[in-house]
């Protein structure tokens, strides 16, 4: 089983962390911007650790939730040793799996039995910054050897308390550092720069943000969306800005969301599908009425879907029938959960809050608003203008 069957690339974030770890330094902070590749990145080190050692190890791929786990570090870390898998190694059950002689196990910070169970060799904490400090305390000090965090840098949290302490590696990174990057990526990034200063800064730049005055202060998580009937909302996308889709369900106060699709690419035919293979038949779906064609060729499928039936200055209408419920947002959806925590007011030139949300983090809470805005709004639905 040989290292350069892998697909590890030696970038520099990989050299700043295996230097790290090979220093002997017990924690090592990742602090970066969007598509840095840190998380890619610290996975390839610690699958060189596990292909180079001789001993046992074991090693622990932590993240804030099972459903965000599978959709980041696990999946990169499958990407990453697909030239080498072997599916008999793979417990799949348990989320763990043998490389040489180590056990690489992934869980949720969320399961309380992991957090204080057995001790492990090496902890990478993904996007740490929304795993709490209690796990955070209940992991490290049963890590012997060395842990590794990551994270964007929307706020102040513990790790920055860290960062000075003996044997500890702080590394910066930016999309700059990325030279594997998409240039599609890259212009996609840049061309936020003067749109949101506080986005720029934080993931564009990788320095440390504050992301105040958020629009939605009323949501959770839960594990799982109940029975009975929903409805949807769907936001068009494509090249550079996913096509959202979300399930719906209102019960008294509460306000059920799930998320389905977050994916660029989409042609509507294959929106289509994908509505007919998921949706129970006839499931109403609210959808962008600033695309008429659109609509009606996804209706054509067979599709049960209507544009939005919006009111005068729909965006803040829409927002203000979402503030009436309290929002249960399940685990897995983990694209509307980032756009929840990163959406706010805009500021004006003196610094104040505006009446007015930025255009950016909206493509899932759009649709969510669409949807809303059609079943649950009776002064938009008395007096709607498509």
């Amino acid at each position: 089983m040989k290292l350069n069957e892998c697909r590890i690339e030696p970038t520099k974030i990989y050299k700043d962390n295996i230097e790290a770890y090979n220093r002997g330094d017990v924690l090592i902070i990742n602090q970066g911007g969007t598509s840095s590749g840190k998380t890619y990145a610290i996975l390839q080190v610690l699958i060189t650790i596990a292909l180079r050692s001789s001993k046992n190890l074991v090693i622990s791929i932590v993240s804030e939730t099972l459903p965000h786990l599978k959709r980041g570090a696990m999946r990169d870390f499958f990407t990453i040793i697909e030239p080498i898998y072997n599916p008999a190694h793979h417990n799949k059950t348990d989320s763990i799996y043998t490389l040489n002689k180590s056990k690489i196990e992934f869980f949720p910070a969320d399961d309380e039995s992991k957090m204080k169970g057995a001790r492990r060799d090496i902890l990478f904490i993904n996007e740490a910054n929304n795993v709490s400090k209690s796990a955070f305390d209940q992991l490290e000090p049963r890590t012997r050897v060395a842990t590794f965090i990551d994270f964007n840098p929307t706020h102040w949290f513990y790790a920055h308390e860290l960062q000075n302490d003996p044997g500890t590696t702080f590394i910066k990174s930016t999309y700059r550092d990325n030279h594997k990057l998409d240039p599609k990526i890259i212009h996609s990034i840049e061309s936020r720069k003067d749109k949101d200063p506080n986005w720029w800064r934080v993931y564009g730049d990788g320095e440390i943000g504050m992301v105040e005055g958020m629009v939605f202060t009323n949501w959770q998580q839960i594990e799982s969306f109940p029975d009975g009937q929903y409805f949807c909302g769907l936001d068009f996308g494509y090249t550079n800005d996913p096509s959202a889709l979300v399930r719906v369900m209102a019960k008294d106060d509460d306000l059920y969301v799930d998320e389905l699709l977050y994916r660029t690419g989409m042609q509507n035919p294959d929106i289509a599908r994908f509505a007919v293979d998921t949706l129970p038949k006839y499931t109403e779906i609210f959808a962008d009425s600033a695309e008429p064609k659109s609509i009606d060729e996804i209706y054509a499928y067979g599709v049960n879907i209507h544009p939005v039936r919006k009111g005068k200055d729909s965006i803040m209408q829409g927002i203000d029938v979402l503030h009436r419920y309290n929002l249960k947002v399940t685990k897995r959806s983990t694209n509307l959960i980032k756009e929840l925590r990163n959406y706010s007011w805009m500021k004006d030139k003196e610094g104040r809050y505006m009446n007015k949300p930025i255009d950016l983090f909206n493509h899932a809470i759009d649709a969510l608003r669409y949807a809303a805005m059609s079943k649950l709004s009776k002064e938009i639905n008395n007096t709607w203008v498509v």
